[in-house]
């Protein structure tokens, strides 16, 4: 199990819960998954799980997946795992500042229900694109190479 770490929420500090065995091991299968994808994009970089990436309106989040681009080191995809003992940050705060910020893609990891919400950016705010589950497919068009079955990532040890 990790540490405890803080996000900054319009400059107020919270403290999140450590995640849990299962949050991790997701969230290493799906780092896996990406970063076999983006060796080849020079455009793209990986950060490590729950690296702080700074935001507009003194906000700091710390996402499980982050791709930034690397000329301006701008998020572009977004991934949560939602902890299920500390949902509330996950499902709502930080979705709105996604959405506030117009980060191009979030995917909201859900093991309660073993799905992904994959959203996209619009003029409007974020748009549910689909919900994925059990055999489909996660992928992204802007990672050619990315294809992930649901099922896998959220397979038992």
């Amino acid at each position: 199990m990790s540490e405890p770490y803080e996000e900054v929420f319009a400059g107020e500090a919270t403290l999140r819960l450590p995640p849990g065995r299962r949050h991790e091991l997701i969230c290493s299968r799906l780092h896996a998954a990406v970063k076999s994808t983006v060796a080849n994009i020079a455009s793209t970089r990986l950060l490590e799980p729950r690296t702080a990436v700074e935001m507009p309106h003194a906000t700091r989040l710390c996402p499980d997946l982050a791709l930034i681009t690397a000329a301006t080191h701008k998020l572009w995809l977004a991934a949560e795992i939602v902890n299920s003992e500390d949902h509330h940050a996950d499902t709502v705060l930080k979705k709105e500042l996604y959405e506030t910020i117009k980060v191009p893609r979030l995917w909201m990891i859900d093991p309660r229900y073993g799905n992904v919400e994959v959203y996209h950016a619009t003029p409007y705010g974020l748009a549910l694109k689909g919900i994925l589950a059990g055999r489909e497919v996660l992928s992204e068009v802007l990672l050619p190479e990315f294809a992930l079955v649901v099922a896998e990532l959220f397979a038992p040890e």
